[in-house]
């Protein structure tokens, strides 16, 4: 069994030194996440143990029997139960749910038995009900960052079909506020926090020992800017009940969190000050959005000049600021930017590309990019390429254009985000498969 060791997660901040900003250079970025594959549970206290995958699981042991607070993926659950068997093989009277992503509820049917109550907020099904509703589309859109999650999915639900994901029994327990159990002397307190990545997400407090499970309440890394719109497909999320979370929890004044992954974070007053970074980040984001809106600035604008001062910094390699900007544009506004007529009509933009190309010709194109391309103009530089791929697919001089534009725009991403590096590196493996063929 594995000892907690945080020498990766966290660092000793020296006197001059940012601590918000020294755990977040500390800790890993999301591309460290993979799925459950550990031989052993690591021991986080003398009676919480965690299970690490796609989202962390996580054990409660008591004298009565022991809590399981997350259950992963349904084929990552295999690999939890084993792990956390090894510790306490059971009974199981409780499995507590932070939130109705597949990532934390997949699995519960593997911890469950005849006896045991699962506890959810009273938003899970309907939680669950929209993810079933885009599910083809959704899974389809994941595969771009998730696909190793996926085909380990399919692969081990073909053998063991008991993991399939879509068979997640209901909690039999649901609350709307708050709820409280106990077991073996411990004491547990599930709290809505409906601003966190799902309308069913809650938190755990451990009042006696001032611990809290926060799944992903605050997101998957802590402390980072929230990712309001997600590029694998979900509603949009909302600010406001995101802030009213973070208050909820730093009220409590945790001496532990426990995240959705990676370490917990230690320490009543780094906690503090990281949540109160994130809720001066996050105001301070919402505020100028609004003040530039008002001003008659456009989204685009807003993208470019809403920036955190050096003061506000938090972590962005989940969410963006930039994208926050368009989600809550788009929240308050909708789709319409009117700027252009054609926005009220399904034709865009990319379908006359192919017509615009052959009047100015490819070559030309193909030039004018180049130049953007060497003066820092990236992003006009990738719509040109774009224009020109429309126009000629398989052309050569095309596509090692828009390979340098995918690598300059890879060169320059923003506290190495998840999303966006990932959707840069799919692309680009297309284009060199594209080129491969190629004289």
């Amino acid at each position: 069994m594995n000892t907690i060791d945080n020498s990766n997660d966290s660092a000793t901040p020296t006197i001059d030194q940012d601590p918000v900003k020294a755990l977040i250079t500390s800790r890993p970025g999301f591309n460290a996440v993979k799925p459950a594959q550990q031989t052993s549970a690591t021991k986080i206290n003398d009676f919480i143990y965690m299970s690490e995958g796609t989202s962390n699981a996580y054990m409660v042991t008591t004298s009565l029997g022991r809590v399981i607070i997350n259950t992963g993926m349904g084929f990552e659950a295999l690999t939890h139960k084993k792990v956390f068997d090894q510790v306490c093989a059971g009974p199981t009277p409780y499995i507590l749910l932070t939130q109705g992503h597949v990532d934390h509820v997949g699995g519960v049917k593997q911890f469950k038995t005849p006896e045991t109550q699962v506890i959810a907020q009273q938003n899970n099904a309907e939680c669950q009900r929209d993810d079933e509703r885009i599910k083809t589309v959704r899974v389809n859109q994941a595969y771009i960052w998730f696909q190793q999650v996926i085909d380990n999915a399919i692969s081990i639900a073909a053998s063991n079909p008991e993991v399939l994901l879509q068979d997640k029994p209901a909690p039999d327990i649901t609350f709307e506020d708050k709820y409280r159990i106990e077991l073996g002397g411990i004491e547990f307190e599930l709290m809505a926090t409906p601003g966190g990545e799902t309308i069913d997400s809650c938190v755990i407090w451990l009042p006696q020992h001032k611990i809290l499970f926060s799944g992903n309440v605050f997101g998957p890394l802590f402390p980072h800017f929230p990712n309001i719109n997600t590029l694998r497909g979900d509603k949009y999320r909302f600010l406001e009940p995101y802030l009213m979370s973070l208050n909820r929890v730093k009220e409590l004044e945790p001496e532990l969190l426990i995240t959705g992954h990676f370490s917990p974070i230690e320490g009543k007053e780094l906690i503090r000050s990281c949540l109160d970074r994130l809720e001066q980040a996050v105001t301070f984001v919402h505020r100028q959005t609004l003040a530039g809106m008002s001003e008659g600035k456009d989204i685009w604008t807003l993208m470019r000049e809403v920036k955190l001062p050096a003061e506000l910094q938090v972590g962005e390699g989940y969410g963006q600021v930039s994208w926050a900007v368009r989600t809550l544009w788009e929240s308050y506004m909708g789709w319409f930017k009117a700027r252009h007529t054609s926005e009220l009509y399904p034709t865009q933009a990319h379908d006359i590309y192919a017509e615009l190309v052959n009047l100015a010709g490819i070559d030309a194109v193909i030039e004018l990019a180049r130049k953007k391309l060497s003066t820092g103009e990236t992003e006009k530089a990738l719509h040109l390429a774009e224009a020109a791929l429309t126009s000629q697919a398989d052309n050569k001089k095309a596509l090692e254009l828009t390979r340098d534009v995918h690598l300059a725009l890879l060169e320059r991403v923003h506290y190495n985000n998840f999303w966006e590096k990932g959707w840069l590196e799919t692309q680009l493996k297309k284009i060199d498969a594209a080129l491969g063929g190629r004289v």
